[in-house]
């Protein structure tokens, strides 16, 4: 059945929630909050919520349950997961939380913009020489593995006039964002796939037509690519769309390849403006970020099994551009050099997960390409896309940054700190092309806007656009692993970690991102700085000497908290000698940020190296100011230019995924493989449950000539009903190895028949003020529980009960209306969500009314059941309502 919602636009969302009491273990409420039942887990917000590509989590204090699946009216999220402590849940969204009432605060003061950095030599936002043209091509829907409905083919194409012979290809992929809307009525929204009758498919792929006008002058072919159909159903694949996105693409870019060999049906945008594949660059938005990476992933080292892709790879992804990215899969493609866009004003993927687009790479291959992040001050996260803008958008749209109750002194619209969105958008569609000039035309004078060197590009202006990176001609010296050794100020410490002693600290920062699934990281370090006086000294040794021969600077990756002064160190080098060298002295300001932003990021500083410096054994970092904190994350050789690039042969690891039926007793165990290519030694880290659901990690090391490791999981049968279960095995590479698919286990079916629910009424005759009420019956017990989905429809004859006629929180509750005006049931948004726990038979489901003075004579009401687990049951009750004597 489908459902159609009204988005209330703008949403509160931590401002208008009620915090969870640290109580006994929470009822169904009367308000939106907290319901526990049997396994079920819900959460029900105060009002629809926008769709978050970043997700929505649930939380048992610091364990990850899992992700929440959205019902279709955006208000209620459902989790299956065993829960010991129902008083420490929490809803958390890229790091932030969605389930508390934020704190009034008196004052903020406003944070100080860094100051315009120095101008490039040159401004890759300048139109090009060239006329554009645009034009769009439809074709035949394809179908993917794990989306029951097909995807659709359907680009948007801006090409340039009159440019010599083939041109380099940019393909552009938006983010998740709601697929349907009713153009009579912009506030009905859906999340379904192919848009019921009536409502028009959201155009998210015209949302980068200023990025693409700009590319196409330039003498870029540009094409953006539709994603609707993946993102009605990416929330039901482990991957949340990650590999669906990229086989998408790779169908895009098999068209093209075809169309540029002269084959096939070429559309006439096409045919005015031939591609040349062996240069293309891939730009991804939010999810699409992380599914433009897993193609370039999949396009040098092709996926084990069927996904949805079988054709051969015809093009040479030069390099990748991903804005305000996720990356669930903490799984970057080390040999493809990118450029990550950090929204230093993102509500959605707020913890800036895409910088480990960057941090993740380090190790994994040569570290040859160059991995370069850019934090930007003041901009949101939906902007980028002007179908995702208000005033710009033809459906609905908003703007993604949470308010809360107090206004944000950097955030808010119209705070001297954040940037509109047509500057938002210039200089996003400036730095796109900054990386196309550089990935694609090889132009390195734009090196220095994306590799941390501190220049901007004028036509970005007022933005103010910080650079770091890693890769390119760089030489790593720092770079802390398990034998690295800090002393003084300086202690070597874990990036994410629940043991306090260990871990880094730094409230909010995109270095210290977790992955969701690992408790423990111990291959994620970095060098925490405690100083309580000026001259206190930070040694740090990595494990051998380094040699520096043929760099001409020192490059850091240094990060201070957000806000704070500019904190200066002296800094000097101890070579394989003895000889202590002084190279003088860098400085680093904290950069804007309140509670609500992700600004502890790590800022790139320079100094100079004299020449005659060879091995190196230690970094001295000697602070100047009283006291303070600070965090480096790596240290460099760095020379001009980039090296030229030469994929690594690197062995590609899946976690797979199998499926077997329970079975009707005994314990059985099934080995989860996790496979891998390649021939040499590669090295990841397994994450998964033990017997009793604890976390477990585990190292493994894959010897040449190796090709798999196996994860034992049990689980017991028997003969009662219960939903499918997964135990999940989840991966990430260490060193000479790339991810492709993260997350695997074992599929566990219910093979048993689901028993029989029968339906009594208890009072479906009541004068008002009493409570309507059904009993549902099951015939035996299940381990699971039972799950159905009620909505109100018009009785067969007869006054329908209105919204005035129920109990106004249990109204709310179930509809997030208001029941004011007054009108039918039917014609709301409302639905019971009834769940019978494991091991319970039966449960009662009321209808509360209220008692008035008006005669309004005997009225109706009807529901319609619909089993939502297991599914195929359908059932209706109808009761009646008289007036008091």
């Amino acid at each position: 059945m489908r459902r159609t919602v009204a988005l209330l636009l703008p949403v509160l969302l931590a401002a208008v929630i009620p915090a969870l009491p640290a109580s006994a273990a929470p009822e169904p409420p009367s308000v939106p909050g907290w319901a526990v039942a049997g396994d079920v887990i819900r959460w029900t917000a105060p009002a629809p919520m926008p769709l978050l590509d970043a997700g929505v989590e649930f939380w048992e204090g610091d364990k990850f349950l899992g992700r929440a699946q959205e019902s279709t009216n955006l208000r209620t999220f459902t989790l299956r997961a065993d829960l010991r402590d129902p008083a420490a849940l929490q809803v958390r969204s890229a790091g932030r939380r969605l389930d508390v009432t934020e704190p009034s605060v008196a004052s903020l003061t406003a944070p100080v913009l860094p100051e315009l950095q120095p101008s490039a030599e040159v401004d890759p936002g300048k139109p090009g020489p060239y006329g554009t043209s645009s034009g769009e091509y439809e074709l035949d829907s394809i179908k993917l593995p794990e989306y029951a409905a097909p995807i659709e083919m359907e680009a948007v194409v801006v090409a340039p006039k009159g440019a010599p012979g083939k041109r380099p290809l940019v393909l552009f992929l938006h983010g998740r964002h709601f697929t349907c809307y009713n153009k009579t009525n912009p506030n009905q929204i859906t999340l379904n796939w192919p848009c019921p009758d009536g409502l028009t498919a959201v155009p998210s792929h015209r949302g980068y037509l200023k990025t693409q006008e700009l590319l196409a002058s330039q003498g870029y072919v540009t094409v953006s690519i539709s994603a609707n159909g993946i993102n009605a159903q990416d929330n039901q694949t482990s991957d949340l769309g990650a590999q669906g996105r990229s086989s998408l693409v790779r169908h895009h870019l098999a068209l093209w390849a075809d169309w540029s060999a002269g084959r096939g049906s070429v559309p006439p945008i096409v045919r005015s403006a031939p591609a040349d594949m062996s240069k293309v660059l891939l730009v991804g938005h939010s999810r699409g970020g992380e599914g433009v990476n897993r193609a370039a992933t999949d396009s040098l080292t092709p996926p084990p099994g069927d996904t949805g892709f079988t054709g051969q790879v015809r093009w040479n992804i030069r390099g990748t551009v991903l804005i305000g990215p996720t990356i669930f899969g903490h799984n970057p493609a080390p040999d493809v050099p990118s450029v990550t866009f950090l929204p230093g004003c993102d509500g959605d993927v707020s913890d800036l997960q895409g910088q480990m687009f960057v941090d993740q790479t380090r190790g994994l291959s040569r570290g040859e390409a160059l991995h370069s992040a850019l934090y930007m001050v003041g901009a949101n996260h939906n902007y980028f896309n002007s179908e995702w803008t208000p005033g710009q958008a033809e459906a609905p749209a908003f703007d993604d940054f949470w308010p809360g109750q107090t206004p944000d002194p950097l955030c808010t619209p119209g705070t001297a700190t954040r940037l509109t969105a047509d500057q938002q958008q210039a200089a996003g569609a400036t730095y796109v092309a900054a990386s196309a000039g550089l990935f694609l035309s090889r132009d390195t004078s734009l090196l220095p806007l994306l590799d941390g060197t501190g220049v901007r590009a004028p036509s970005a202006d007022p933005a103010r656009v910080l650079s770091h990176a890693i890769g390119g001609a760089r030489k790593p010296f720092v770079v802390p692993d398990a034998s690295t050794v800090a002393s003084g100020s300086a202690r070597v410490c874990q990036q994410t970690s629940n043991a306090p002693a260990v871990t880094c600290g730094g409230s909010r920062s995109p270095h210290f991102v977790a992955f969701r699934f690992g408790t423990s990281q111990p291959e994620r370090l970095s060098i925490a700085l405690q100083w309580s006086a000026a001259g206190q000294a930070a040694v740090v040794q990595p494990s051998s000497p380094v040699s520096l021969h043929g760099s001409r600077a020192l490059a850091l990756r240094l990060a201070v908290p957000p806000n704070a002064s500019a904190s200066r160190f002296a800094v000097s080098v101890t070579d394989q000698s003895g000889q202590k060298r002084s190279l003088g002295s860098v400085s680093v300001a904290g950069l804007p940020g309140t509670d609500r932003t992700s600004s502890l990021w790590a800022q790139e500083v320079r100094i100079g190296l004299p020449s005659g410096v060879g091995r190196v054994t230690s970094l001295e970092l000697v602070p100047e100011s009283a006291s303070g904190t600070a965090w480096l994350i790596d240290a460099y050789g760095w020379n001009k230019g980039l090296v030229p690039v030469v994929p690594a042969r690197l062995g590609r690891v899946d976690a797979t995924t199998i499926a077997v039926d329970e079975g009707d007793s005994g314990t059985q165990t099934h080995n989860i493989v996790v496979s891998a290519s390649g021939t040499g030694t590669r090295v990841f880290r397994l994450f998964y449950n033990t017997p009793d659901n604890q976390p477990a990690t585990k190292l493994v090391t894959l010897k040449p000539g190796e090709h798999r490791v196996e994860v034992p999981v049990s689980f017991t049968g028997n003969t009662r009903w219960s939903a499918d279960t997964r135990h999940p095995v989840t991966v990430q590479a260490i060193s000479n190895a790339v991810v492709g698919s993260a997350f695997g286990g074992l599929l566990v079916r219910n093979d048993d028949p689901a028993p029989t629910v029968s339906v009594a009424p208890v009072a479906d005759s009541v004068v008002e003020g009493g409570a309507l009420k059904w009993k549902l019956t099951l015939s035996e017990t299940a381990d699971a529980s039972v799950l159905f989905a009620a909505f109100p429809i018009a009785p067969a004859a007869g006054t329908e009960l209105s919204t005035t006629d129920v109990d106004p929180d249990w109204f709310f509750q179930n509809s997030g209306e208001d029941v004011l005006p007054s009108r039918p049931l039917s014609s709301t948004q409302m639905y019971l969500w009834v769940v019978i726990p494991p091991g319970q038979t039966s449960i009662e489901v009321p209808v509360p009314t209220l008692a008035d003075t008006v005669a309004e004579g005997e009225e109706q009401v009807r529901f319609r059941f619909e089993g939502q687990r297991p599914t195929g049951v359908e059932f209706e009750v109808t009761g009646k309502v008289t007036d008091a004597a």
